[in-house]
């Protein structure tokens, strides 16, 4: 622990303020010492600086002590081992959970819920490998020492337990990989309403081949098969939910 190691900090703690001001539109108007002292994914992330250049110096009890305190305050688990790259954001942060062998690259961003966690319990590599401008969504769980491709997007609530290619979209449990368009994404997407439905496209699928097959069997009987009668969904009683 030297002057080379406190100065590393600072420098990922301005690179870590900078990436959140650029990706969280509510703050771009707040000061850095406001965000410092009031975004939980902001103060986690420098607890986890400090604790992961204390593990590495071999400080004992200190870098898990640091690490405890900080998932009481702010509701975010990082392992002190954990390797985190510059700029990561974690956008509201709570229930976040980064595991001993997990790595990030530059710029990823990640949102309230996920989990980058191990499986089985023998030692060594256990946790993903996650590559640089990764965006993981809300409630997303990445499992095993898997490797997130480059500039890949996590829908939320997926659940990823294979490699994803770059320039991806997963989504679905388990994950299924999804090209965006053959092409690299221009900087962070946060689109998370349109994302591709690889099960809903397959039985759309189904549903095309099989209109199609009913108008050839047509064709051979000279008979039109009955249709299904289709019954518009009619909301029951009851106090409506939204307040409205």
């Amino acid at each position: 622990m030297g002057l080379a190691t406190f100065a590393r900090v600072a420098r990922e703690l301005r690179e870590d303020l900078t990436a959140a001001q650029e990706r969280d539109p509510a703050a771009r108007s707040v000061g850095r010492v406001e965000m410092l002292l009031t975004y939980g994914g902001v103060q986690a992330l420098l607890s986890h600086r400090i604790s992961h250049a204390l593990y590495e110096a071999g400080v004992p009890l200190a870098p898990r002590f640091l690490a405890n305190v900080t998932k009481i305050l702010t509701g975010i688990e990082i392992h002190p081992a954990a390797k985190i790259g510059r700029g990561l954001f974690m956008d509201h942060g709570a229930g976040i959970v980064i595991g001993e062998t997990a790595e990030l690259g530059d710029d990823v961003t990640m949102y309230q819920g996920v989990t980058l966690g191990g499986t089985g319990f023998a030692r060594g590599k256990r946790h993903p490998t996650v590559g640089d401008q990764v965006m993981i969504g809300a409630g997303a769980k990445l499992l095993g020492p898997i490797r997130i491709g480059d500039r890949s997007k996590v829908g939320a609530n997926s659940v990823v337990i294979h490699d994803v290619p770059p320039n991806s979209t997963v989504v679905g449990n388990p994950g299924h990989p999804v090209r965006v368009d053959g092409r690299r994404p221009d900087g962070p997407d946060a689109d998370w309403a349109h994302l591709p439905d690889p099960v809903a496209d397959a039985i759309r699928g189904l549903a095309d081949r099989l209109t199609e097959v009913e108008e050839l069997l047509a064709e051979l009987t000279g008979r039109r098969p009955e249709h299904a009668e289709v019954r518009p969904l009619k909301r029951r009683g009851g106090p409506d939910s939204t307040g409205g």
